[in-house]
């Protein structure tokens, strides 16, 4: 196993949950025990109305982060100058602690697919997102953090391992990373490579959070599918545990984005990644 120090200067928020519009009321009336939100930056970008009147109550309550779906920052299309500005206006808003985004393409040609699609593994592709990477961090004035994806197709170009792709590109943009630990374990499975691997291969000093989520079979039980729908898996919180083992205390939290239960079922799940965080060894001020 390869240890990697905390960056020094590493905030750590605690252990938070996605904000969802099934938890508003519960929320308001009864400020539970959550460190922190995250919230999905698009449901946000709008001149007004309920979402922001919600968005302001709980930001004066508690510490948010942006994550977005709509980056597109593998794509071969121009950066979407309009999109950024609304993200960066909604970044003035409530300033979040940082700002993420997924390390894929989701269109080309001005298509949208509306889905999170990966990435060949090469040098090629690797300098043109670092490019992109610095011109949006210019942009927002802040740096990004990006996540991993899960995967259910290889590319024959790749000439690496993701987790040196990812790790590279982090390196070389000056970026840092979201480390989703459900995505890695859905990916290992699917394409047949050892999880703690991909932990060992990363610089542990950007890993500035963590998500864990539930994952399904697929129909014909031939691989895994990131469908945040279900409670976090066991195989999941031991592979958390590792996380924390190598990286020490990450702000973590909790996906949940169908089938979503009461708030106190996740709440629950909360709880256990505290437990897990505390039964790795890993102690947070």
């Amino acid at each position: 196993m390869t240890s990697h120090s905390a960056h020094k200067d590493k905030p750590f928020l605690g252990f938070g949950l996605g904000l969802r519009t099934d938890h508003y009321a519960a929320i308001m009336a009864d400020k539970p025990p959550v460190d922190w939100f995250e919230i999905i930056s698009e449901n946000y970008m709008v001149p007004g109305g309920k979402p922001l009147y919600h968005l302001d109550r709980v930001r004066a309550d508690y510490p948010l982060v942006m994550h977005g779906v709509s980056l597109s920052i593998g794509s071969t299309d121009p950066l979407d100058r309009d999109y950024l500005a609304a993200l960066k206006a909604l970044a003035g808003r409530i300033e979040p602690r940082w700002i993420s985004d997924h390390l894929c393409w989701t269109g080309v040609n001005g298509q949208n697919m509306h889905d999170l699609l990966p990435l060949p593994y090469t040098e090629e592709a690797i300098a043109h997102v670092v490019a992109r990477v610095q011109q949006v961090q210019e942009f927002l004035g802040r740096p990004l953090l990006l996540e991993n994806l899960s995967s259910y197709i290889t590319y024959t170009a790749s000439a690496m391992p993701e987790w040196e792709f990812f790790n590279e590109i982090c390196r070389r943009a000056g970026c840092l990373m979201l480390l989703d630990v459900n995505n890695i374990y859905v990916s290992a499975i699917n394409h047949d490579f050892d999880p703690l691997d991909y932990l060992d291969g990363l610089d542990g000093t950007r890993v500035w959070q963590i998500h864990i989520a539930g994952h399904s079979q697929s129909a014909a039980g031939r691989m895994l599918i990131d469908t945040h729908d279900m409670p976090v898996r066991e195989e999941v919180w031991a592979l958390y545990a590792e996380a924390l083992r190598r990286f020490g205390p990450v702000s973590t939290m909790i996906e949940r984005d169908d089938n979503i239960p009461p708030l106190a079922a996740l709440l629950d799940e909360l709880q256990t990644a505290r437990d897990t965080a505390a039964g790795a060894g890993v102690y947070f001020d």
